[in-house]
């Protein structure tokens, strides 16, 4: 299956990554090398455990947030340093956690750190993580910073617990949906935006701004996410075919789907994803089905109107390269391969 987009402001351009992380290359090096540091434990499994995960492939994409945002507005001090590493150490407890939870044994094409080593190690580690980062906000010395943050924190955990309630639900609406995926994902995305403007002592609209832009990329980002699941080769993104299917998630691809069906593809729905009971072609047929009904590009309609909104939210700060790369890198997060 393969689905091919093509955004209208960017016809003949292909959307890149390249920019953004050349101009945040010398803060991301500080950044990692403070994860590190901060890795550090005399427990040995601690960092051996975090250090799996964290260098499993990923782009930092929310630490680069927080750094192109300061950069973004004008900041020349060390604080996002601090910050990004923050933020990294609450994404990748959450993953640690995630992985637990969802029974996962593959993440980027390497094997989960709950498959190597244990569920409790996981969770534990987890929990250090959590704690790093809290230490982190603590020594930024910022009761905003940390009000913004907690906050950030406490709405992650809150999707996630609002994802485990909806999941095998087929009746789970749109707006249920995206609740779950504001709080789980795009909270953190804008959480990490603000702080760009917050360390440079910007304006509340600056803030408010930079907020809004993370919050509809990250919505922008998950949707896209959904929708990979359904189409993603494991040899270009590290994930296998259909694992939200097998684990009975309701995603907006299903969503579609179940509402658009008749009463056989919905009885359809309700014994592979509100029973688990699942077939070897069931896969096969759900792709198919979505197709029939442009589920998964409707999916990707919802994406761009919600990368429109991100794009809109930068209209306050002037034009700069800094400015160009993020809108770029909404283009690219919604024409991820497929």
């Amino acid at each position: 299956m393969g689905i091919v987009i093509e955004l209208e402001n960017n016809r003949g351009k292909k959307p890149t990554f390249d920019v953004l992380t050349a101009i945040v290359a010398e803060d991301m090096t500080l950044v990692n090398q403070l994860i590190l540091k901060r890795m550090e434990s005399p427990v040995a499994l601690i960092p051996q455990l975090a250090g799996h995960v964290i260098s499993a492939g990923g782009k930092r994409l929310r630490p680069m947030l927080t750094l192109a945002s300061a950069k973004l507005c004008g900041y020349h001090g060390e604080r996002h340093i601090t910050l990004a590493t923050c933020i990294e150490f609450i994404h990748t407890a959450t993953l640690l956690h995630d992985d637990v939870v969802d029974e996962s044994k593959l993440r980027r094409g390497l094997e989960t750190a709950n498959s190597v080593w244990g569920n409790q190690a996981s969770v534990l580690v987890g929990d250090f993580l959590f704690s790093r980062s809290f230490e982190l906000m603590v020594e930024d010395g910022s009761v905003k910073v940390m009000g913004i943050l907690s906050s950030a924190s406490a709405r992650l955990a809150e999707g996630e617990v609002m994802q485990l309630l909806t999941a095998n639900d087929t009746e789970t609406g749109e707006s249920a949906y995206l609740e779950v995926i504001k709080a789980k994902t795009a909270k953190l995305f804008a959480a990490s935006c603000r702080l760009g403007a917050i360390v440079a002592d910007r304006p509340n609209v600056e803030e408010e701004g930079l907020e809004a832009f993370g919050m509809n990329l990250g919505v922008a980002f998950q949707l896209i996410d959904d929708v990979l699941d359904y189409s993603a080769k494991q040899a270009t993104l590290g994930k296998t075919v259909g694992d939200d299917f097998q684990e009975g998630k309701i995603t907006l691809p299903v969503i579609l789907a179940f509402r658009r069906g008749d009463n056989e593809e919905r009885k359809f729905w309700r014994r592979t994803l509100g029973n688990l009971e699942q077939n070897e072609n069931d896969l096969e047929r759900a792709i198919a089905l979505m197709q029939k009904h442009n589920a998964l590009d409707d999916t990707v309609d919802r994406a761009r109107h919600y990368g429109a909104m991100a794009r809109d939210s930068l209209g306050i700060f002037p034009t700069s390269e800094t400015k160009d790369a993020l809108i770029s890198l909404i283009d690219f997060c919604i024409e991820r391969p497929y």
